[in-house]
């Protein structure tokens, strides 16, 4: 997206808009020119500290629940484009309640989809995981089955309605509730780094990149896409130990046991999706299966793909080496902040 005055006449909804990808993506649209940016959420607390802190008359604040349809409704009208990035995200607290993440994984996807179709909106970036891949815990779970969701409504639609696509992305570096802030804090303060376990590996994504993969998405789209960016991984161990050596510490690395729901490697895009996945330089696009209503060619058509393809997962994706890894940390200014305070 380019500033212009073509941009100054867009309003923009953002759903979920006060976590960490809301507030980065709301500050870059402010800065494309865009005329309104319209954050909708939950938490009143957090909508006014955006408020403060941004200061901006562009950005348009709407207590609602993605869950009621109503209130999505009212956030929806007049709006040209939507990026839906509410959901419920811990792992943990999925598995725990895993029909409060139906509900709001779910249900309030096809909500925020829905109202967007009825409202007539150019285009819906809807957000989703890695961990939608070959799901083993209740928030890829959901996660997966909103990007049937999407895929089914994108199935509906015309030329010139409603776009629908969906993006993938691995850890994002730094955001709220990654490993990362938890790492630097106990090397803070001292105490022993937690590490589940030190060759388990995670994709390594920068939340400008995830910002970057959600503004693609929305140029690039066809109806069901779904959308990753290329990403390089590491293991656990190797942050842990990246990190430790940045902030000089002399902290332990304790290995506390892979937990319930997790798994040693996330997987961006499995085998049956690279076979029609096309190459898009820093991007991969995978088109929608283009399915009728026809029962019958679900169940005899087969599904086995040439062998040459993989899973595109984080042990066979590029591996950072240390010195990568640590330049990649240094990019982020949260580390930098983090590194000044402790005078480094």
């Amino acid at each position: 997206m380019t500033e212009s005055t073509h941009n100054q006449n867009k309003t923009v909804l953002i759903t979920g808009g006060t976590g960490s990808f809301g507030k980065t993506m709301a500050t870059h649209l402010l800065g494309q020119g865009f005329g309104q940016v319209r954050i909708f959420s939950r938490d009143e607390w957090k909508q006014e500290d955006m408020r403060v802190r941004m200061s901006e008359p562009r950005l348009q604040f709407y207590i609602g629940d993605v869950r009621s349809r109503t209130s999505v409704d009212v956030a929806m009208s007049g709006v040209d484009l939507v990026f839906h990035a509410a959901a419920l995200k811990q792992v943990p607290s999925c598995e725990f309640f895993p029909m409060q993440a139906v509900e709001t994984n779910i249900v309030g996807s096809n909500n925020v989809i829905e109202s967007a179709v009825a409202h007539k909106v150019e285009c819906v970036v809807v957000l989703g995981t890695d961990k939608a891949v070959y799901p083993v815990n209740a928030m890829g779970m959901t996660k997966a089955v909103m990007e049937k969701v999407a895929q089914a409504v994108a199935r509906r639609m015309k030329e010139g309605q409603t776009r629908i696509c969906s993006v993938r992305y691995g850890n994002v570096m730094y955001s709220r509730g990654s490993v990362i802030p938890l790492f630097v804090r106990q090397i803070r303060e001292g105490i022993p780094i937690t590490v589940t376990e030190s060759n388990m590996s995670r994709f390594m994504l920068p939340l400008r990149d995830s910002v970057a993969l959600v503004e693609f998405a929305f140029e690039n789209a066809r109806q069901g896409d779904i959308f990753i960016k290329k990403a390089a991984a590491c293991t656990i161990g190797m942050l842990a130990r990246t990190l430790k050596e940045l902030f000089k510490s002399q902290s332990e690395i304790r290995t506390i046991g892979i937990r319930r729901g997790e798994k040693r490697a996330e997987t961006l895009a499995s085998m049956t999706e690279m076979a029609r996945a096309q190459d898009q330089g820093d991007f991969v696009r995978i088109p929608m299966e283009q399915r009728e209503l026809n029962y019958d060619r679900i169940s005899t058509e087969s599904t086995s793909e040439p062998s040459q393809y993989a899973d595109y997962d984080s042990r066979n994706a590029i591996q950072l080496t240390g010195p990568e890894l640590r330049e990649l940390l240094l990019s982020l200014p949260e580390i930098r902040r983090e590194l000044a305070d402790a005078g480094l």
